[in-house]
């Protein structure tokens, strides 16, 4: 399981991340709730080994997750789809998708085994695979974004804001794919502000605000928040 327990982030004399405490149990979606500048992708940093904290702990599995080395980190079955999908967009889909899987470098037959369970998933990226990444939609280059980071073969995915900018109907397919790889044995957790689309189907969630948690709860208990009705759903 994901633990992290008294979690701070300071950027200099700003403190981005004020003790966070959130779970993510296997075989869960998790949902961290947000609006922009709430620290989400500061944690989600911090999971990844880009940041290193200023207090607190975060373990997989019993294993540190701070040490501040991510290739350690994913190596170790966490991987992160960040936000804005940073493709190489000049680079074909499969070459993207390659990438991903650098951490496996020395299991090139595993490597060719995960590639073709990516192609499964996402059934569009076969006949696009020879395509440069920047000339897709951007509902299939959020679709590559996830499939890479499935190729380093994570237990935990760390899955930031992936409906940013997408269309409802894009956003509803890629909410989909995300149940499909949770249903395959990955645990998510996933930072949103499309807090309707992320409720729906996430187990759990947290609300961060200002750094700090201030809610959490079933996915139905937040729905059926008032507070984050009105901040998230807009009733």
């Amino acid at each position: 399981m994901l633990d992290v327990h008294n979690l701070r982030v300071n950027y200099g004399p700003f403190t981005a991340l004020h003790d966070i405490d959130l779970t993510v149990n296997p075989g869960e979606i998790v949902v961290l709730l947000g609006a922009n500048g709430a620290g989400k992708s500061t944690l989600f940093r911090t999971l990844s080994g880009l940041q290193r904290p200023a207090g607190g702990a975060a373990t997989w599995n019993g294993t540190s997750l701070t040490g501040g080395r991510p290739e350690f980190n994913v190596a170790h079955g966490v991987a992160q789809c960040p936000e804005g999908r940073l493709l190489f967009p000049e680079l074909s889909v499969q070459k993207n998708l390659r990438l991903g899987a650098y951490v496996h470098r020395k299991d090139p037959a595993g490597t060719e085994k995960e590639l073709q369970r990516v192609y499964d998933l996402f059934p569009i990226l076969v006949e696009k695979k020879h395509d440069p990444a920047g000339s897709l939609s951007g509902g299939q280059q959020q679709m590559v974004a996830i499939a890479r980071a499935l190729m380093a073969r994570p237990q935990l995915l760390l899955l930031d804001e992936p409906s940013l900018g997408l269309a409802p109907l894009v956003v509803e397919q890629v909410f989909q794919t995300v149940q499909r790889v949770n249903e395959a044995g990955v645990s998510v957790l996933l930072a949103e502000q499309n807090a309707f689309a992320a409720l729906g189907i996430a187990h759990r969630g947290y609300v961060l605000e200002s750094g700090k948690i201030t809610l959490q709860g079933t996915s139905s208990e937040l729905m059926n928040d008032d507070r984050v009705r009105s901040a998230y759903l807009g009733v």
